[in-house]
């Protein structure tokens, strides 16, 4: 059964959905102010398997230790997966296959690590309304390794679909990465911000009477400022990029579809500040927080592709792409442009 790509991408976009709902639902314990709902007890809850009489708060949290479970299991299926319907035999290295079977396992990587940062915030008691200036590092860190387990989620399905491993190769690619980089720092910088009005709205906590708080609510200001610029520079980049493959002379749907997704990633930035703006007037309240996250996660995704579909050598967007061998079979080199429909139908899904 997990022997068949056409399965190993059904699981693929399944586990990539959960992991973005079990994402989102994290979101919603923090800001909830759930996240000591368990008491500081992992992986038991409150010193039970199974608590008697829970309060909401723990039932909130325990949801979301028990999805994270579930996640945890898929991304373990799909790493096996990946074994299994891309065998090292047929799909050797520099293939696509190869690809796969690389980002499943850093997707694996990252699903551990992730777990492991929220036991540390739970046992470290960086929950609730603890205040802290180490759980603001917590927390950005938490945001950046979500971001890369989601990032190597989306390049498994890209390579699942045909695409190879991107390559650096010029100035131009490193200042591309460099886009990815600048959108962590500033999703990072978000989680601190979030971080501030859960103490603030949600716990109440009057800035004046704490140094620490005060400190998270001076630092909001960083968050827009960022985004402000790194919207100009992934501006700027998709506007060259989009300029050079306007002089590709095959001008193919291949290319046509990668300056598309250039645009979605530029609009969706438009849209997340245009939210940004509304969190702020509205004061926080939870469920914009979750649609800002969520904004977020797609962003993300859609500029993992685009950057994916101009660093891979073999695809006809590559900023760099060289012909293909003369001897290269029909399926090999018709194997990126099938990559053309998953990262493009990829949004709809995120």
């Amino acid at each position: 059964m997990l022997r068949s790509p056409t399965t190993f991408r059904r699981l693929a976009w399944a586990t990539l959905a959960v992991t973005i709902l079990v994402v989102l639902w994290g979101a919603f314990v923090r800001a909830s102010g759930s996240g000591a709902g368990c008491g500081d007890h992992w992986p038991l809850c409150n010193g039970e398997v199974i608590p008697r009489a829970p309060s909401v708060e723990t039932v909130i949290e325990m949801t979301h230790r028990i999805t994270s479970g579930v996640v945890m299991l898929m991304a373990l299926a799909l790493f096996i997966a990946s074994r299994r319907a891309f065998p090292k035999a047929a799909h050797p290295r520099g293939t696509s296959g190869a690809a796969v079977r690389r980002y499943a396992g850093w997707a694996l990587f990252f699903m551990g690590t992730e777990a492991a940062l929220g036991a540390a915030l739970v046992l470290l008691e960086f929950v609730a309304y603890n205040v802290s200036v180490a759980r603001g590092y917590w927390m950005a860190g938490h945001l950046v390794n979500t971001f890369l387990l989601l990032g190597a989620q989306g390049l498994t399905l890209y390579a699942a679909y045909g695409g190879h491993r991107p390559r650096i190769r010029s100035a131009m690619d490193v200042g591309l990465v460099g886009t990815l980089a600048a959108t962590t720092v500033l999703c990072a910088s978000g989680a601190v911000a979030a971080l501030g009005d859960t103490l603030t709205i949600g716990g109440g906590i009057d800035p004046a009477d704490d140094p620490i708080v005060a400190t998270l609510v001076g630092l909001r200001i960083v968050h827009p400022t960022l985004a402000c610029f790194v919207v100009l520079v992934v501006l700027w980049a998709v506007w060259k990029v989009h300029g050079q493959l306007e002089r590709n002379a095959s001008r193919s749907t291949h290319i046509q579809t990668t300056q598309l997704l250039g645009g979605v990633v530029v609009g969706l930035y438009l849209v997340q500040m245009g939210i940004g703006v509304v969190n702020v007037a509205l004061k926080a309240p939870v469920w914009i927080q979750i649609v800002h996250l969520a904004g977020s996660d797609a962003v993300w995704l859609a500029q993992v592709w685009f950057v994916a579909r101009l660093l891979d050598p073999a695809s006809p967007s590559s900023l760099q792409s060289p012909p293909p061998p003369a001897d290269q079979s029909a399926e090999e080199t018709d194997a990126p442009q099938e990559a053309v429909a998953a990262p493009s139908r990829s949004l709809e899904v995120a």
